[in-house]
């Protein structure tokens, strides 16, 4: 763990703002990093926990079972799901549990899908699960040169 103490678990409104500021066109790839408190914290959605404590990682499977078909009957995909760790190249003593790559065709398919109100009956099970996360959008470079 690190020495700051800041957590980030929701999007702020003037991240939001941002975001959409951008005027992204085309796909956009979500870079999701998060970190799993190690007893999910139900008491927001209580409704959703089910008998006894599960760890952060398996109320965010749930999370990931909810979600897949409102994700993929909207036009995305989960491109990437590994596990993490510590750093190779970064602050010592921080360390992410799992990464994920998510896939959407366009900024507006996001929107579109992250307000689903289907999908955000389930949220809780994020919530309950995460520690603290990063969500960093993505846009491939028309120039790239693949090495």
């Amino acid at each position: 763990m690190t020495d700051n103490p800041q957590t980030y678990l929701d999007v702020s409104q003037e991240a939001g703002r941002d975001f959409m500021m951008r005027g992204i066109s085309g796909p956009v790839v979500m870079l999701n990093l998060l970190r799993f408190r190690d007893v999910a914290d139900y008491s927001d959605t209580p409704e959703l926990a089910g008998p006894g404590p599960v760890s952060g990682a398996e109320a965010f499977q749930r999370y990931i079972d909810h979600t897949l078909p409102f994700l993929t009957g909207s036009g995305g995909e989960m491109t990437f799901l590994g596990e993490g760790g510590a750093w190779l190249i970064g602050p010592p003593g921080e360390r992410w549990d799992l990464m994920m790559t998510i896939k959407q065709a366009s900024v507006a398919a996001f929107m579109a899908w992250a307000n689903n109100p289907e999908y955000l009956a389930g949220i809780g099970h994020r919530t309950a699960a995460i520690e603290d996360s990063r969500i960093l959008p993505l846009v491939e470079r028309p120039d790239t040169v693949m090495i």
